[in-house]
């Protein structure tokens, strides 16, 4: 377990249902390469009764897929002990031979058994799911040693058939841990553990350029500066996530053209969309099918859906939330290829312009990290970005983060990436001070209503710095 970075909460609840004398079914998701498969294999390797992967559809299109599932299945089943002349005619004949298998390898302790990938076992008129109802609810469920995890970054295929089933698996799964990216704690104690040497600085630039995935991490190289990690990782000949954004989508829906079109509009505007104008400007129907596109994307932790300040439900907005996507879509679709581009092109505008927004993003990624530097870990609060579109009487404004405090103190957080200490000039004061006077208009006259700076390296002194009532700084991010 020593290898595990992080994941303290979901290996403390999978550590407490593996010690629980009953039968049970845990349903462990996350998007792709978030780490879902390191964490039980490397939590459970030494225990496992059977452990079987799905073979990935995308690498298997000229071939029947059931019987290339059914084949791989079989010599999972062979690799722990179960010996068979006969070939798995269908899903019911496997999970037979599965049972049999767990019913002479139990000697009274727990049975861990591990189905990796499993939504890519479900191929078009497989009967998968029939067999594996049938299989849990005639035998596994009645095991009071099995402990059955099934894994899987097709996010909504677990949803659906597992977590939400209305079929025979209607409240089988006893458990359900989603997996997410590491925080900017996280990525810097797995960059530690690998022994690469970066700083704050260059680590928050990394995590705002890849996000907090760990097999994204992975493929950083010791030695390197930050100008040369970007560039290996996106622009050289040979770069692992040149192509890393089509595959993503491709590994994880089956249709993934609306998927895509949905990330690529949301990554146009900070603040998101409404479902409407995600319907009207994509020209899909705002029913079951966007439903169904934006709940996935959710659950994947691409996108979030949030309520702006002052606002009701129906003004409900859907913003990108993942690193990733936000670099890819911004700096390298598109684009020409050129091996050294972000060295060469470090200090441009096009850089600039993205370091802004995608420190805001990683900001918005990072609220309980904020409010525990303010104090108010303990305090609820409502948070968002807010968007007040101009009139006759105001001008229109952005406020990067609005924490509204049932203290009733609301935070208006502005974000700022800079490589030193921020000054503030007499113009951008003024606009602050436009701004708290719009907030008041719209808020309780009770309300104590603080202009808060998030930065880097902190807020330098001077005539108009009294503005900002509070400062939070690049390692208060990084806190736990």
């Amino acid at each position: 377990m020593g290898k595990i970075i992080g994941r303290k909460k979901e290996i403390d609840e999978l550590m407490d249902i593996y010690r629980c004398n009953e039968s049970q079914l845990v349903a462990v998701y996350g998007r792709r390469r978030v780490g879902k498969t390191f964490l039980i294999r490397e939590l459970f390797k030494d225990e496992f009764a059977f452990y079987h992967t799905g073979l990935s559809p995308s690498e298997l299109l000229d071939t029947n897929l059931l019987n290339a599932q059914l084949e791989a299945f079989s010599s999972s089943l062979k690799r722990y002990g179960y010996n068979s002349a006969n070939t798995l005619k269908n899903w019911m004949d496997a999970f037979d031979c599965l049972a049999d298998l767990l019913s002479k390898a139990d000697k009274g302790s727990r049975l861990v058994v591990f189905i990796d990938e499993m939504p890519w076992l479900d191929t078009p008129r497989s009967g998968f799911i029939t067999a594996f109802e049938h299989f849990w609810n005639g035998w596994g469920a009645g095991q009071d040693n099995l402990m059955l995890i099934v894994c899987g970054s097709a996010t909504s295929w677990i949803q659906d058939n597992l977590i939400n089933s209305y079929g025979g698996l209607y409240d089988r799964v006893n458990a359900e841990i989603s997996l997410s990216p590491f925080t900017l704690h996280e990525t810097e104690q797995f960059l530690q553990a690998h022994e690469i040497t970066l700083t704050r600085y260059d680590i928050l630039q990394l995590y705002m350029a890849i996000g907090g995935i760990p097999m994204y991490l992975s493929y950083v190289q010791r030695g390197l500066s930050l100008a040369q990690i970007i560039d290996s990782l996106y622009y050289s000949r040979k770069a692992k996530l040149k192509r890393e954004f089509d595959r993503l989508f491709n590994s994880i829906f089956r249709q993934p053209d609306n998927y895509k079109k949905v990330v690529l509009l949301l990554s146009k505007r900070q603040c998101g969309y409404s479902r409407n104008e995600i319907s009207e400007e994509l020209g899909i129907g705002s029913g079951n099918n966007l439903s169904m596109i934006l709940s996935a994307l959710e659950e994947s932790d691409f996108i979030e859906y949030y309520k702006p300040f002052e606002n009701n439900k129906r003004n409900m907005l859907y913003r990108l939330i993942d690193p990733f996507c936000l670099f890819y879509l911004s700096q390298v679709e598109g684009r020409r290829r050129k091996e050294n581009f972000w060295s060469d092109n470090e200090n441009s505008q096009s850089l600039v312009v993205w370091r802004g927004r995608a420190f805001e993003n990683a900001c918005l990624n990072h609220i309980p990290q904020i409010k525990k530097a303010l104090g108010i870990a303990g305090v609820a609060s409502e948070n968002s970005p807010w968007t007040m579109r101009g009139t006759e009487d105001h001008d229109g404004m952005q406020i990067d983060l609005i924490i509204s405090r049932l203290d009733r103190v609301i935070n208006l957080c502005e974000m700022k990436f800079v490589d030193s200490e921020f000054v503030v000039k007499k113009d951008y004061e003024a606009k602050l001070r436009g701004r708290l006077n719009n907030v008041k208009e719209k808020v309780n006259s009770q309300c104590n209503i603080q202009i808060t700076l998030v930065t880097t390296y902190g807020l330098k002194y001077g005539v108009h710095s009294g503005i900002f009532q509070r400062t939070v700084v690049l390692d208060d991010l990084f806190e736990q």
